[in-house]
C-alpha cells in the first residue's frame, strides 16, 4: 500500500470516527448536541469527540454486568489514554476520534482520566455521602467537560473562564442528576446527599424502594437551592470567558428552565419527567448564543 493509500484510509477511518461520535451525542445528549450546533463548523468533530467520550464512560454501569466488569471497561480507558492498552486502540471510534482532538487541539490527558476516575462512583451503590462531595463530582464531570470544551473552541490557548466553567459545571450537573432521579433510583443509585437527606429522615432505602415523601421534596428543593446558587455564581464569573469558548457554555443555559418544571406543584422527584419541548430548548440555545455574541 502506497503512502497516499494509507494517508487516504486513515483518513477515512477519522471521518467514520468523527461521524460516530456526532450520531451518538446526537442521540444519548441532544442537550450538548444541539447546543454544538451553535458552535463554528470547523470545532464541531472535536467537540462531539469529547462529548461522546464522556457519554461513553457516564455509560459504563449499563453496559457491565457488574461494578468489577465496569471497572475493567474504565481502566481500558485509562490504558488508551496513557497510550497502554492492548491491542488497536484507534479501532475503537471514540478513542480514535478523541484522541485526534487531544492531538490537534493540544488537550492534556490527564483531565480525562479525572472524569474516569469520578465515574467510578457511578459503578457502586453507595450513597453520595456530602453536599462537598457531589459538588466535587460534578466539577470533575461537567465542570471538567465545559473546560476541555473551551480549549478545544480557543485551539489549546487560555480560554479564561476557570472559575465560571466550575460553577456552570456543578449547576448543569446537579440539575442532570435531578432530572434522572427516577432513572437512577430504581437502578439503585443515591446522587441526592445523606447530609441533605438526614435532616428530613429521609434514607437511600426510601429512594430505591420509590418511597419519596414530603422529606425527598424538601430535600430536593435544597439541591434546587444549590444549582441556583452556582448558577448565579458562573453568571458573576461569565465576564471571564474568552469570547471564542462561550459556546462550550451554552447548555447552560437549559439549567433554569429545567429547574422551573421541577418548581412546579405537581413535581413528583420520583417519578415525573422533567423536560422541556424541542422549540423551546432550540430557542433558549438561540438566544443564549446571541447573548455571548
Amino acid at each position: 500500500m502506497t503512502e497516499a493509500e494509507t494517508t487516504s484510509n486513515a483518513n477515512e477511518g477519522l471521518a467514520f470516527a468523527f461521524s460516530h461520535c456526532e450520531a451518538l451525542v446526537r442521540e444519548g445528549d441532544p442537550d450538548r448536541y444541539f447546543a454544538t450546533l451553535f458552535a463554528p463548523a470547523q470545532f464541531r468533530p472535536h467537540l462531539f469527540a469529547i462529548y461522546a467520550f464522556s457519554l461513553t464512560i457516564a455509560r459504563v454501569r449499563e453496559a457491565a454486568a457488574n461494578p468489577m466488569a465496569g471497572e475493567i471497561r474504565l481502566q481500558w480507558w485509562r490504558d488508551a489514554l496513557q497510550g497502554e492498552a492492548r491491542g488497536d486502540v484507534k479501532a475503537n471510534p471514540v478513542a480514535a476520534a478523541l484522541d485526534d482532538a487531544i492531538v490537534k487541539r493540544r488537550l492534556g490527558r490527564q483531565p480525562f482520566v479525572d472524569l474516569i476516575d469520578a465515574r467510578v462512583f457511578d459503578l457502586y451503590d453507595d450513597p453520595m455521602p456530602r453536599v462537598n462531595d457531589l459538588e466535587g463530582y460534578c466539577g470533575e464531570t461537567a465542570s471538567a467537560l465545559i473546560r476541555l470544551g473551551s480549549l478545544v473552541l480557543c485551539d489549546g490557548a487560555e480560554p479564561g473562564g476557570a472559575v465560571a466553567a466550575g460553577h456552570a459545571g456543578v449547576a448543569y450537573g446537579v440539575t442532570g442528576l435531578l432530572r434522572a432521579l427516577p432513572w437512577h433510583s430504581r437502578q439503585g443509585q443515591v446522587y441526592v446527599p445523606a447530609d441533605l437527606l438526614k435532616p428530613y429522615g429521609v434514607t437511600r432505602e426510601d429512594i430505591v424502594t420509590g418511597r419519596g415523601g414530603p422529606g425527598l421534596l424538601r430535600a430536593t428543593a435544597d439541591l434546587r437551592a444549590l444549582a441556583r446558587r452556582h448558577l448565579d455564581a458562573y453568571g458573576a464569573a461569565r465576564a471571564t470567558i474568552a469570547p471564542l469558548a462561550r459556546a462550550a457554555f451554552l447548555p447552560v443555559a437549559l439549567v433554569e428552565p429545567y429547574l422551573s418544571v421541577m418548581e412546579r406543584p405537581d413535581y413528583d422527584p420520583l417519578n415525573s419527567l422533567v423536560t422541556i419541548p424541542r422549540w423551546r430548548r432550540l430557542w433558549r440555545l438561540w438566544r443564549g448564543a446571541r447573548r455571548m455574541g
